[in-house]
């Protein structure tokens, strides 16, 4: 066998949640508690067309940035 493991420790499923990730003093929890992202659907709301495919969320996609 290649692995350390035995094959009963790979089999398990273990269920996280994102937020069980991200520690509590994070800087990323600290932004979304300090400012609201919600702004930026008013400046974006002319460049996203009605018709397609559903775009990636524009508050999404400046959190990502930062």
């Amino acid at each position: 066998m290649l692995s350390k493991h035995d094959s009963i420790q790979r089999d398990q499923l273990e269920m996280i949640t994102l937020d069980q990730l991200v520690p509590p003093n994070h800087l990323v929890r600290k932004m979304e508690a300090a400012i609201d992202f919600t702004f930026i659907y008013d400046l974006v709301k002319d460049m996203y067309s009605e018709v397609g495919r559903p775009s990636i969320d524009p508050v999404i996609l400046v959190k990502c940035v930062s």
